[in-house]
């Protein structure tokens, strides 16, 4: 590794330093509170130094040009790094139903963020794979932290359908590396652009195996059987975690193979088709079966399934606008869902219950967190002046301007239709008699946390220029 090297790559090893000390002290610390501080000392550093190389001009390649540091892979990184400080400051509370194991989690905090950021940068498949099980190591073992029945169930689901698709995505980029005999992306479009046709079959099966991959980790129909359970089952935090992060970094991975390794004429017609089809299926099913789910972890699983098929519409446009569509509804997701979670992690958390039923006239216990949770159900829905909406109407112009009308009048038809489920949360809190007249509070830094997601969904939707000027460019700097 040469300086240059390590210059780039310092974001991802400030991450790994940070997680090794954080072991190291548990040790020893017997409040466990310091390392729920040191963690964010560990984030914010990797934050500034990833601002350092934005604005400092030392992008370029890492590793024999394995990994980027480019526009795009800087914006995720800056994404992945604020979705984890917002969920540890969410679990400086609810942690301690996990004190003793409090080292390991903030540990495993840091190097799934640190596998997400390298896998927004990666060029090479085997680089590329090697950061995804970075990741998905980290989260299996997360799933399972509150080592109870639905918590280990959680996470053996979890580890076992992954093992799954990871073998499945391992096929698929075999396929790719015997067809081109390439790993690099940019090599392997090369090589696909000069390959003979009777060679296609080979080359399609293996975009279905990738997209199999793929779909698994940004919980696609049909490959979002793990979703439900392993959302109920695991720590709340993680939860929202995996919806936020974890999904966002499968979208980067996706976008950034299938537009430098697969985005030519042939092979990008038959892959956006695939995506348009899965759009349909993840939020049809999606949202139907949030319908009748009565457990509000389960019924933002089936969201977060629906949500999917919103930013597949993206992919299956084919354009940069549709690229920085993506781009810009992630950011929006991010803060909107985080929000609704951190409400969720308080107030779950003080009456020991997920069940919606429970959340009865939680306005009248707690007016500040059912307002700010009913403010980013309403997002989610897409109702201005919501991050949700502008995200929305941003996607589905891309795919109307490339003659996606169609799946646009299916996804806005799902939108009217997550609507019952989402605004039958805000009535039950609202309109339903309280079960118990005790005040439902959360600690300041779940607070915190709480008002920096709800702000930036009010932000972003009152005034969404910059950050769509920010998307547009991070989109760009993914066509070499």
């Amino acid at each position: 590794m040469t300086f240059e090297d390590a210059y780039r790559l310092s974001p991802e090893l400030i991450l790994g330093f940070f997680a090794i000390l954080i072991v190291l002290l548990d040790l020893g610390v017997r409040r466990k509170g310091w390392l729920a501080a040191l963690t964010l000392v560990g984030l914010g550093a990797s934050a500034a130094w990833t601002a350092v190389l934005t604005a400092g001009g030392w992008q370029g390649t890492a590793l024999g040009d394995t990994l980027a540091v480019d526009n795009f892979s800087l914006f995720f990184k800056f994404l992945f790094l604020g979705a984890a400080a917002l969920v540890v400051l969410a679990s400086t509370g609810y942690s301690i139903r996990f004190a003793r194991f409090q080292g390991e989690y903030y540990a495993l905090v840091l190097t799934s963020a640190a596998g997400m950021m390298l896998m927004a940068s990666g060029r090479e498949l085997i680089t590329l794979y090697i950061s995804l099980e970075l990741t998905s190591l980290s989260l299996y073992a997360l799933a399972g932290f509150l080592k109870d029945p639905r918590s280990n169930e959680a996470s053996l689901k979890y580890l076992l359908l992954g093992a799954i698709s990871s073998a499945v995505l391992l096929y698929g980029m075999a396929l790719l590396l015997g067809l081109t005999g390439e790993t690099h992306l940019d090599a392997i479009a090369n090589a696909l652009g000069r390959m003979p046709g009777a060679n296609y079959p080979v080359l399609f099966l293996g975009i279905i195996f990738i997209v199999t991959g793929f779909g698994f980790k940004i919980a696609a129909v049909p490959f979002q059987m793990w979703v439900p359970d392993v959302y109920e089952g695991s720590p709340t935090p993680v939860t929202a975690y995996l919806s936020v992060a974890s999904k966002a970094a499968g979208f980067a991975i996706t976008l950034r193979v299938f537009t430098l390794a697969l985005g030519g004429p042939r092979e990008a017609a038959d892959w956006s088709l695939i995506f348009a089809i899965l759009a349909v299926a993840s939020m049809t099913l999606g949202n139907i079966l949030a319908i009748p789910q009565a457990n509000i972890k389960r019924m933002l699983g089936y969201s977060s399934i629906a949500q999917a098929g919103y930013l597949m519409v993206g992919l299956a446009t084919l354009s940069d606008l549709g690229r920085s569509g993506i781009i810009f509804f992630l950011a929006s997701y991010a803060f909107t869902n985080l929000g609704a979670f951190i409400a969720v992690i308080a107030i779950s958390h003080r009456i020991d219950s997920d069940l919606i039923s429970d959340y009865a006239g939680m306005a009248h216990r707690s007016p500040l967190l059912a307002g700010a949770l009913t403010f980013c159900l309403i997002s989610l829905v897409g109702i201005p002046p919501t991050a949700g909406f502008i995200a929305k109407v941003y996607l589905f112009n891309a795919a109307v301007q490339q003659g996606l009308a169609w799946l646009v009048i299916i996804a806005v038809v799902n939108s009217v239709i997550s609507a019952y489920y989402y605004l039958g949360v805000v009535k039950a809190m609202f309109m339903g008699t309280p079960l118990s007249l005790e005040r439902v509070t959360a600690v300041r830094p779940a607070l915190a946390a709480l008002a920096v997601a709800t702000v930036g969904v009010l932000v972003v939707g009152i005034l969404p220029e910059p950050l769509i000027s920010i998307a547009q460019a991070v989109g760009r700097s993914l066509i070499p």
